[in-house]
């Protein structure tokens, strides 16, 4: 009995898809529920899953191409035994075949097959001897996988000779991916549809150090996590949104619509761009809470397993463009959201402290809001209670 495998039903605000890769050929036995192929979409990389046990027995849709709900994409043959040669020729390319030996992540995929690589001769750095972006790019390079970047000439080392000018030139244009146009789309739009402004403000980490410092140990020991910055902020970030509701209200038609909850989405980079898991009801989750569900979260994004429900909605964003060494910036709003907090590099500076000029741990953050319903004032005392809260954790406990 043959069946059909047919794009599952794609979620309401996603019209289509595309086929990345497939990972069984025609006359290659398949498990129930095994992955065939991977769909990307504007938000997330989709799995489609066998239906039943039995042999592959053609495929109906090249890779690369844009589906639907509902397209038929293979036919399985249920129960029957694998074919020592493929009965079918496969539209896709040869090297979807020879990614059965590697586990590769979606970007790492995408340029294995631009590049007819053999994913079977990169070694694997990530989680499970998953295949990054990064160990494809080292591929290429010719540096095996981890290598430390080559050592600097000594000093007073003589220039080398200037190369020849290239005489081939060429360039190379790669389509975006679905992610990346969706995050460049939502940006223009967001720079287009409202009032951005950002102010600024700085923290001074000294105290959230020491805390750190003193309960880290206790704090894992008891919990099985570590303990980060991010939970603070978010606590900080739910004290100043209650304080200051239009900060998680937005703006639909010519009414302020207001949330009487919190809804916190934390930017987290990946391969494929920038997605914002959100973590439900913030203000009632503890820290170990916070602490678990981020770094969950930021190994499901990079993964490729993150859902469509968990990037889906958000009142408040924050971003932490620290990790990747910012002074300072000016984060764009995640629509239809009217704010969004960026948290940057932590840099010892001098600074005046009771008329004394010492050295402190200090933080840039950033507010960029929509002024068509957030005033100057409230995003400067929204910034102003952060800081507050960060400089005396024991406010996040009290509420004050």
């Amino acid at each position: 009995m043959t069946i059909e495998v047919r794009v599952p039903q794609l979620p309401e605000s996603v019209a289509d898809a595309t086929l990345v890769a497939w990972h069984k050929q025609p006359g290659e036995a398949v498990a129930r529920d095994e992955n065939l192929a991977d769909l990307e979409t504007d938000k997330v990389v989709l799995e489609v899953p066998a239906p039943v046990a039995g042999v592959l027995r053609e495929l109906k849709v090249a890779a690369g191409a844009t589906v639907t709900s509902g397209t038929l994409l293979a036919v399985i043959e249920a129960g029957a035994a694998a074919t020592a040669k493929a009965t079918e020729a496969p539209p896709p390319t040869a090297t979807a075949a020879k990614g059965e030996a590697a586990k590769l992540g979606p970007a790492a995929r995408r340029i294995v097959e631009e590049k007819q690589l053999d994913p079977a001769t990169i070694a694997g750095s990530g989680r499970e001897g998953r295949v990054t972006k990064q160990d494809v790019v080292r591929a290429l390079d010719g540096k095996p996988a981890g290598a430390a970047p080559a050592a600097p000439p000594p000093r007073g080392t003589p220039p080398a000779t200037p190369a020849a000018p290239r005489t081939g030139r060429t360039e190379q244009r790669v389509a975006m991916t679905r992610l990346r146009a969706r995050i460049a789309a939502r940006l223009v739009e967001a720079q287009a549809t409202q009032a951005l402004l950002t102010t600024f403000n700085e923290v001074d980490m000294k105290a959230l150090n020491e805390a750190r410092a003193r309960y880290k140990e206790r704090f894992e020991k008891s919990h099985g996590v570590r303990l980060g910055f991010m939970s603070f902020f978010v606590k900080a970030a739910v004290e100043a949104l209650r304080r200051f509701p239009s900060v998680n209200a937005y703006v639909d038609g010519s009414d302020i619509v207001y949330h009487d909850f919190y809804d916190i989405g934390v930017a987290v980079s990946t391969d494929r761009g920038l997605v914002v898991p959100v973590l439900r009801d913030a203000d009632l989750m503890s820290a170990a809470d916070i602490e678990r569900a981020i770094g969950a979260y930021a190994q499901k994004a990079r993964d490729g397993t993150i859902t469509l429900e968990e990037l889906t909605g958000g009142t408040f964003s924050i971003t932490n463009g620290g990790v990747f060494g910012s002074l300072m910036s000016t984060p764009i709003v995640n629509s239809p959201q009217s704010a969004i907090l960026g948290m940057h590099k932590v840099q010892e500076r001098p600074v005046v402290v009771d008329g004394q000029v010492v050295v402190r741990p200090m933080m840039y953050l950033a507010l960029t809001y929509d002024h068509r319903i957030i005033d100057g004032r409230e995003a400067v005392q929204f910034l102003v209670t952060i800081k507050d809260c960060l400089e005396d954790p024991t406010r996040l406990l009290l509420q004050v």
